[in-house]
């Protein structure tokens, strides 16, 4: 067996552990009953240790050494090196025994939020998030001492969009919120008032799922790699390659939360199943960064799902499966699906306010690793922070500060990737468009199939082999930037209010 044999198949038994921790967590999220949530605690803590052995291996390390020497002009197996070291860097950053507190820890509390949730009760969950928060912030002081970063909510950010910093991301902030507040408000000030009858009626979750499973598997989504099942909170899981599975929760009397939901995680999941099978089980076999996983879901949720041309082909199966929506058409359709009002829950913001979103949680979670608030605080703060940013509040803390499960699972810096996201979303979308000979005309037919392969080429294939600021520059000819998608949003708010 050669290093590079050696390396790789050390690092597929890693893959192979992460894999078995993924399923348990998926099975937590939709099938596990309530009592089961310590016996899982404890195994998932098991998996994470041995997980976290193994990374930390001083074997490992000789063996990513030995394939360094190999490296020579193999760029494919550089990468492989290159993002080994990332992850074996920051995993020796962790004592094995934070390693092992946080799994279990996050494992209690996703249970403690789904009951927090439900019975809109913040105080049950404060304890449990005051842990959570004391290991986010035992973590993030490890890894800034081990240079991963230079400051603690940059190594925590670094976790979920690698290189990432608050010195890059703020303007970005700063430039959304210049340019969309007056957008907003330029909309409320229109008078314009959206018919939305078009996306409401009595929809019964059957008929709505029915309607998701096949609009996800016309749009690329592989049903014999993955499946569909409910969850508290919509989400995607891979577990490896030939299965990778997504989640979805629906509104009784409005389609639009339930359908664009299920297209928002297939689009995650065709990411996962894009990714080279050659790959598979290797330091490069994942995502690049989750801004780029985000850009997967909201440009098939967005820039597709919400298009007059993906509904010239949608309308008749919408016809068929939801009652009552026989009188929609194309145009009061699109109305509808571009309402621009601010409202208190992100997952189901509109295209304009959503970023919005996410500056509050990307204030709010820099106050918290910085100390300057404490979690009891937390429900106040956030519900002054909205009505700054958006003008409401919240009616309860179920639809405010227990509204993610983000928190829950100990993901602090996670929420930025939603607005980079966004962004390279539009970025890619438009650099299909000039690639791909009439994309809308494809689209309007049910041909998604251009679209997928324009996505697996420029995308998924890579895997980690490029950066994420490499891989949209590679994609799109150009660093990213804000531009595509406020044009976007602009011809949007343009053509549906008149602003």
């Amino acid at each position: 067996m050669t290093a590079t044999d050696t390396f790789l198949s050390k690092w597929a038994d890693m893959a192979a552990l992460g894999s078995a921790a993924a399923v348990l967590s998926w099975d937590q999220e939709t099938k596990m009953p309530p009592k089961g949530q310590a016996t899982r605690g404890r195994a998932l803590s098991v998996l994470a240790g041995l997980r976290h052995q193994q990374m930390t291996d001083p074997a490992l390390a000789d063996a990513i050494d030995a394939a360094a020497d190999l490296v020579a002009d193999d760029d494919v197996l550089a990468a492989q090196v290159r993002e080994a070291r990332r992850e074996v860097t920051r995993a020796s950053a962790i004592p094995g025994d934070l390693a092992r507190r946080s799994a279990e820890t996050r494992s209690r509390a996703l249970n403690v939020w789904q009951q927090a949730r439900a019975d809109a009760d913040f105080d049950a969950f404060a304890p449990v998030l005051a842990e959570i928060i004391a290991l986010s912030k035992e973590e993030a002081a490890a890894l800034v001492d081990a240079g991963i970063a230079d400051t603690p909510y940059d190594a925590l950010l670094d976790g979920y969009e690698p290189g990432a910093t608050v010195e890059q991301l703020a303007p970005l902030f700063d430039e959304l919120r210049t340019e969309l507040s007056p957008l907003v408000r330029s909309v409320a000030e229109s008078g314009v008032v959206i018919d939305e009858a078009p996306v409401r009626g009595e929809f019964t979750e059957a008929q709505q799922g029915e309607l998701g499973r096949v609009i996800a598997a016309a749009i690329g989504y592989d049903f014999e790699a993955g499946r569909l099942d409910r969850s508290a909170h919509p989400f995607t899981s891979g577990f490896g390659h030939g299965d990778v599975r997504i989640t979805w929760r629906s509104e009784s009397d409005d389609f639009r939360s339930g359908l664009l939901g299920i297209m928002h995680e297939a689009g995650h999941a065709m990411y996962e199943q894009g990714l080279p099978e050659s790959l598979a089980g290797s330091p490069l076999g994942e995502a690049v960064s989750l801004g780029i996983h985000e850009s997967q879901s909201r440009l098939w949720e967005n820039q597709v799902g919400r298009s007059k041309a993906f509904w010239t082909w949608a309308l008749p199966h919408l016809h068929e499966h939801l009652p009552g929506t026989d009188g929609v058409t194309v145009d009061t359709l699109f109305s509808a699906l571009h309402t621009v009002t601010p409202s208190t829950v992100r997952v189901e913001a509109d295209e304009a306010t959503y970023n919005l979103h996410i500056l509050a949680r990307f204030e709010m979670e820099r106050q918290i690793i910085a100390g300057d608030v404490s979690v009891a605080e937390l429900p106040d703060l956030w519900d002054a922070t909205y009505d700054e940013l958006l003008g409401v509040r919240p009616d309860s803390v179920a639809d405010g500060v227990l509204q993610d499960i983000h928190w829950a699972m100990g993901a602090i810096g996670y929420f930025p990737t939603y607005t980079l996201g966004n962004l390279i979303s539009a970025q890619l979308y438009d650099a299909a468009d000039e690639a791909v000979p009439d994309l809308s005309g494809a689209i309007a037919s049910g041909n998604f199939a251009p679209l997928l392969e324009w996505l697996r080429s420029n995308v998924h294939v890579h895997g980690r082999r490029y950066s994420a600021s490499e891989l949209v520059e590679r994609a799109t000819g150009r660093p990213l930037s804000s531009t595509a998608f406020l044009t976007y949003i602009r011809s949007i708010t343009k053509e549906v209010y008149g602003v």
